[in-house]
């Protein structure tokens, strides 16, 4: 359970641009990994739909050591047609992000907005583009 949302964080399925999957596939491929289910709490389809994952006071399974305090993002793509990290994202999907964050920052004031590749041991680049820089905070 979350008692504290200190991060919003954004993260990407790590997915071509053609390929448009939404909270059933990703919570089908966490269940496979062993989890209970969808890992985020907000998915960002291509055309910019914002699909419910976990609920917002469950803690997500998105950041080792961090899950607890943090509501998770998940924008669909983040990798071109060879798996190299390129924020490939449709305008409706940024316009989405910005909507849901705005959203989120006024129930959760203080919290952190940031990349999962800003977050302490990450070494990946998800959401592959600087989520920190995009949303003006320091």
């Amino acid at each position: 359970m979350i008692k504290e949302v200190q991060y919003i964080i954004v993260h990407c399925s790590a997915t071509p641009p053609d390929m448009d999957i939404g909270v059933e596939d990703i919570r089908q491929w966490h269940r496979e990994k062993g989890w209970s289910d969808v890992g985020y709490h907000y998915i960002i389809r291509r055309n910019g739909n914002v699909e419910k994952g976990r609920s917002d006071n469950q803690s997500g399974a998105h950041v080792r050591g961090y899950n607890s305090v943090s509501l998770g993002i998940c924008m669909v793509g983040g990798v071109d047609d060879f798996n190299t990290p390129d924020a490939n994202y449709t305008a409706s999907q940024w316009k989405a992000l910005d909507k849901l964050v705005n959203d989120l920052k006024l129930t959760y004031p203080s919290a952190k907005v940031c990349g999962h590749r800003d977050m302490p041991g990450v070494d990946k680049a998800c959401p592959c583009f600087d989520a920190i820089s995009w949303y003006g905070e320091d």
